[in-house]
């Protein structure tokens, strides 16, 4: 059995905020893959189903991104599912919007919901990044940037895209294929070029840093 978890804030106020990507992934796996409707069950709403031979559960911590620690591991503790088994799935400041990277362990850079789930269950779970990069002018703090909805052109533009084929490979996450994963995911939906300051496409490699 595995655990995906997606991290976001609940309330349709924060919906499509870029701090609510992890929910969002979610929900594309649960409608790719045919899961059960979306049930609460304490702190969380849950849903489950199978990918290949795997039964998953998925859940959205109802919390509040800062308390999504006890909520996930009451429910890995409930169906004892190892911490190998854990994926959480949240937004990340340190990659470029559209990028994705999947490791374990390591630290929680800051990231509120991270943090409260080392304290939680420790820190050897997989942790799948997606990336919204930071604030295009230093004038936009990192709170406002992370509780702003995504733009309407990421909106139809990469994000979709990238959600798809997260939904569409999950199986290799399930199989902790972490590295098929990401070279998937990343031929099937590749991340936006950087614009520059004349709002032109670069090329990669060009401008600001990419992770």
């Amino acid at each position: 059995m595995r655990l995906f978890a997606g991290l976001g804030n609940p309330g349709s106020n924060y919906a499509m905020n870029r701090h609510n990507v992890g929910f969002l992934a979610i929900d594309r796996l649960a409608d790719r893959h045919g899961c059960s409707p979306w049930k609460k069950k304490g702190p969380s709403l849950i849903s489950d189903g199978r990918i290949g031979s795997e039964k998953i559960i998925l859940v959205k911590p109802q919390s509040f991104m800062n308390k999504s620690g006890l909520p996930i591991a009451e429910i890995a503790r409930f169906h004892k599912i190892d911490t190998n088994d854990i994926f959480v799935f949240h937004d990340e400041l340190d990659l470029a919007a559209g990028k994705l990277r999947v490791k374990t362990g390591g630290g929680h850079g800051g990231h509120n919901g991270l943090r409260d789930i080392d304290r939680h269950i420790g820190v050897d779970y997989w942790r799948v990044r997606i990336g919204i990069g930071r604030p295009p002018h230093e004038a936009m703090d990192v709170k406002s940037w992370v509780l702003a909805d995504f733009g309407r052109d990421e909106q139809t533009g990469w994000l979709p895209k990238l959600l798809d084929a997260m939904a569409d490979e999950a199986d290799r996450l399930v199989a902790h294929d972490d590295c098929g994963f990401m070279s998937r995911v990343s031929y099937l939906a590749p991340a936006p070029q950087p614009k520059g300051d004349n709002g032109k496409d670069q090329p990669a490699g060009a401008g600001s840093k990419q992770n």
